[in-house]
């Protein structure tokens, strides 16, 4: 596809780097000469000094023959124009972030749609949703819901204490005793596979499983995860993402936010209803023990560093908090946490890349997530009729041996998938894929 990408800022120039290694023709635009001089001596794409709101530099970025335009600066106003230039000029779809979830209401999108708009993605409303997911079972590392939960998509440290340890996968799902999930990835030492029928578990695998929502009691028991409620719960970092999670989660839970900026607690204040704003340093362990961190069930750190985020988990932790959650937006310190067992981890520029990329595939895709902690991708896909993937039972049809498929979705019905599954036309199908065997899913699906 040809590809014109608007901003070299942090969600940009992931984008530009992820889609260039998918052999994209990439143009990425941004007002600032020296950041496009770094990306150039380092990612595979073309870049313009010049501004996605001035038609002459989007002409220049030959956006009337691109598939897609994407509009990820930091200002929103810019966003929104460049997409409606776009679009007049010829550009076939154009995505614009913003920063304003009364964009994201029905009429509104509608609004923007007959502006030129296609989609509108909010990073910060994502990872909020993502965050509050996180909170609903205390004893995994991350937790997807496909299809308003109908599969699950769970990623499990196994500890020392996992009945399952020793056993092969073959031997695990024969002890399962008819309970519906199924490992789909295992992720060891940094590296991440596609399990087979004589692989064996061992302590500190990452297990990522599908599963029917029936199934999670017995699956957590066979990982050695004993699940603790969570009702009271410390959040970091008065951010938007932090205000969005509280909103989210503050009419059943006991919540606490602490700020340091006393502005922002005001402001905060009005907003929140139900949760207690303190203004003070998270940071000071003598705050967060007189407001009870020892008591907490859960610790959220959204505080925009990602320094500051992954120390206050493992203060938490240290306190005796059994579920933590970080916003890291330091790629690089994603493994970091994950080897000091920080918990769940979130990361706006995945958020943003998982939902702009599956507007890149010619197969029909429900949802497209770029997993931390591995280096594989969750995809959930519609079958097509005549598509190569419902031409035979999963095992006949040369399915790519560095790909998996979890689960499937038909109306109201969730299956757990086997060698024997028969995929049918318009089944929702849950894929676990290294990025080598994404575009062989694409022509099975397309």
């Amino acid at each position: 596809m040809d590809i014109v990408i608007s901003g070299a800022g942090e969600v940009g120039t992931y984008l530009a780097r992820m889609l260039s290694n998918e052999k994209h023709n990439i143009i990425l635009i941004d007002r600032d000469e020296e950041k496009l001089k770094v990306l150039n001596s380092h990612i595979d794409i073309l870049t313009l000094h010049g501004s996605s709101s001035s038609i002459d530099d989007l002409n220049a970025a030959k956006v009337s023959k691109s598939d897609l335009f994407i509009a990820v600066t930091s200002s929103e106003e810019v966003n929104i124009t460049s997409c409606i230039l776009s679009k007049k000029l010829g550009a076939k779809k154009t995505i614009a972030r913003i920063d304003n979830s009364e964009y994201l209401k029905k009429d509104n999108k509608e609004l923007f749609m007959s502006l030129g708009i296609d989609s509108l993605i909010y990073p910060e409303k994502l990872a909020a949703e993502e965050t509050v997911a996180s909170l609903k079972l205390s004893g995994a590392r991350q937790l997807y819901e496909f299809s308003d939960g109908k599969l699950m998509l769970f990623a499990i440290k196994l500890r020392d204490n996992a009945p399952v340890l020793g056993m092969t996968l073959a031997e695990a799902i024969k002890s399962a005793n008819n309970y519906e999930y199924r490992a789909v990835a295992i992720t060891r030492d940094g590296k991440t596979i596609i399990p087979r029928g004589d692989y064996v578990f061992k302590s500190g695998d990452l297990v990522h499983i599908v599963s029917n929502p029936s199934s999670t009691k017995e699956l957590m028991k066979n990982a050695g995860k004993k699940q603790h409620q969570i009702k009271n719960i410390m959040i970091l970092g008065g951010s938007r993402i932090g205000v969005k999670s509280a909103l989210k989660l503050e009419n059943n839970n006991n919540i606490k936010i602490i700020e340091i900026d006393r502005l922002k607690c005001v402001q905060m204040a009005d907003v929140l209803e139900n949760t207690l704003v303190i203004n003070g340093d998270g940071r000071d362990m003598d705050l967060l023990t007189e407001e009870g961190i020892a008591n907490m069930d859960a610790f959220v750190a959204v505080t925009g560093n990602s320094e500051t985020n992954i120390l206050a988990c493992l203060l938490a932790k240290k306190m005796g908090v059994k579920r933590t959650v970080a916003e890291i937006e330091n790629i690089d310190y994603l493994d970091l946490a994950d080897n000091v067992s920080i918990g769940s981890m979130i990361n706006k520029k995945l958020i943003a890349a998982s939902y702009i990329y599956r507007f890149t595939m010619a197969a029909n895709v429900n949802h497209f997530k770029v997993l931390t902690s591995t280096d594989a991708e969750i995809i959930e896909l519609t079958a097509k009729q005549n598509s190569k993937i419902t031409k035979g039972m999963i095992k006949d049809i040369n399915f790519p041996k560095d790909a998996n498929i979890g689960g499937v979705i038909r109306g109201k019905e969730s299956i757990i998938a086997s060698g024997t599954t028969q995929i049918q036309p318009n089944d929702k199908v849950v894929v676990f894929t290294l990025p080598s065997a994404i575009r062989k899913i694409e022509k099975l699906f397309s």
